[in-house]
C-alpha cells in the first residue's frame, strides 16, 4: 500500500510540475524534432522532475499516517449501522452529484485552478455525507413512510391501505384505557412509542413522589400489557428531535413525519397539535361520545350517596361518571331509587343530569 502511495505521491507531483511549466514559454530543447514530448522546454522536463521528486518525498513522509486514517476509517465504517452507512453513502453521492454541477463553471480556468474542481467535490461529498448522517433517522423514516403508501392496484381497481400509525403520548398510557380499546379492535394500524415518551415513563416511574411514581409504573405495565397480550402492531421509535427540548412538540414533529395521528387525553397537546394541523384522537372525546344517551323523560336507577349544593338535594352518578342531580334527594342518601329525569345539561367539564324521584312524581 506504501508503494501505491509513493507511485501516486510521484504522478500528481509530476503533473503539477508541468502545469507549472505551463506558465512559462521556455524554447524548446529540440526544436526540429516532430515528437511532440521532445518539442517541450528544458525547464519543463526540469519541472517535472522537481515535481516528481517532492511528490515521492512527500508521499513518502505521510505514507504512515495516511494508512492509519484509512485503516482508522475502514473500522469506523464497519462498526456503522447499517442505516447509517447508507445514509452516509447516499449523502456523498448527492454532495458529488452537486460538485459536478459546478464543474462546467470553472473547467475551463488554466493554472492551478483545474485543482478548484477537486477541492469542491472534496468538501461537497464531506457535507452531503455529514448532513445525511445527522438526518438519518428522519431519512429512514421518510423512506419507509414513501414505501408505505397506498398502492393502486390495476387489475383489480382496489386501493391497497397502508398501516396508519397512531402515536401514544405520555398521558395516554398513564390513563391505561388505550389497552381496553386496543382489545375492543377499535383502534387500527400501527401503534407508535416514542423511546423519549418511553424515557419520561421511566423517570416518572423512578420519581420519589409515591403518586408519581405509581403512575409511572402503571403506564409501563400497560405498556408491557399491549406488547405482550393484545393483537396490535408496536413499533418503538428510536429516533429524537433533538432541537425540542419539550416531549409535546417532539410527538407533534413525529406525527407530521409520519403523517400519524397523536392519541392523547391531554388537552394542552390536543390543541397544540390542532394548531399545527396534526391529527389527534383524545380518549376523552371518545368517552364522552360512547356516554349511554339520556332523554328527559327516562327512568333509570341510581344510588344517592352525597347531598348537592342546594338544599333538598342529592347526588348520584351514573357507571361512566356522570353526574346526577336529584331534587329533592336528600333524603334518600345511600338508598336506591328510580329517578325521572327532567333535563340535561352539557357543560364543558362535562355532562349534567337534572332528575327527581319517582316517588314524588307518582305522589303528584
Amino acid at each position: 500500500m506504501k508503494k501505491l502511495i509513493s507511485i501516486i505521491g510521484i504522478c500528481s507531483g509530476a503533473m503539477i510540475g508541468a502545469e507549472f511549466s505551463s506558465w512559462f514559454h521556455a524554447t524548446p530543447a529540440w526544436s526540429g524534432s516532430s515528437n511532440p514530448f521532445l518539442q517541450q522546454s528544458g525547464t519543463y522536463y526540469m519541472n517535472v522532475a522537481i515535481g516528481a521528486f517532492l511528490g515521492w518525498m512527500l508521499s513518502t513522509i505521510f505514507a504512515k499516517p495516511i494508512l492509519q486514517l484509512m485503516n482508522s476509517g475502514v473500522k469506523q465504517t464497519e462498526g456503522m449501522p447499517l442505516r447509517q452507512l447508507l445514509s452516509a453513502v447516499g449523502g456523498l453521492v448527492i454532495g458529488l452529484c452537486f460538485a459536478a454541477l459546478i464543474y462546467p463553471a470553472i473547467a475551463m480556468l488554466g493554472g492551478l485552478w483545474k485543482l478548484v474542481p477537486i477541492v469542491i467535490a472534496c468538501v461537497c461529498g464531506y457535507i452531503g455525507m455529514k448532513i445525511a448522517v445527522g438526518k438519518q433517522d428522519e431519512l429512514a423514516e421518510a423512506v419507509k413512510h414513501l414505501l408505505e403508501k397506498p398502492k393502486v392496484v390495476a387489475a383489480a381497481g382496489e386501493v391497497k391501505g397502508y398501516e396508519e400509525h397512531k402515536i401514544l403520548d405520555t398521558s395516554v398510557i398513564i390513563d391505561g384505557r388505550i389497552a381496553d380499546i386496543c382489545k375492543t379492535g377499535f383502534i387500527e394500524g400501527t401503534l407508535v412509542i416514542p423511546e423519549f415518551v418511553l424515557e419520561e415513563l421511566q423517570h416518572i416511574a423512578d420519581s420519589s413522589d409515591l403518586l408519581k411514581r405509581n403512575r409511572g409504573r402503571r403506564g409501563l405495565d400497560i405498556l408491557n400489557k399491549i406488547q405482550k397480550e393484545l393483537d396490535v402492531h408496536v413499533l418503538i421509535y428510536e429516533g429524537d428531535f433533538e432541537e425540542h427540548n419539550e416531549v409535546d412538540s417532539k410527538l407533534v414533529k413525529l406525527a407530521k413525519l409520519l403523517s400519524g395521528k397523536v392519541v392523547t387525553n391531554d388537552f394542552n397537546l390536543n390543541k397544540v397539535c390542532e394548531l399545527q394541523g396534526v391529527s389527534v384522537l383524545n380518549i376523552n372525546d371518545l368517552a364522552n361520545a360512547v356516554k349511554p344517551v339520556v332523554l328527559p323523560g327516562e327512568e333509570i336507577v341510581v344510588q344517592v350517596i352525597k347531598d348537592g349544593k342546594e338544599h333538598g338535594q342529592g347526588v348520584a352518578y351514573l357507571d361512566d361518571g356522570t353526574m346526577i342531580v336529584v331534587e329533592g334527594g336528600r333524603d334518600y342518601i345511600g338508598h336506591t331509587m328510580e329517578v325521572l329525569v327532567t333535563s340535561v345539561l352539557q357543560t364543558s367539564a362535562g355532562r349534567m343530569i337534572f332528575a327527581k324521584p319517582k316517588l314524588l312524581e307518582k305522589a303528584l
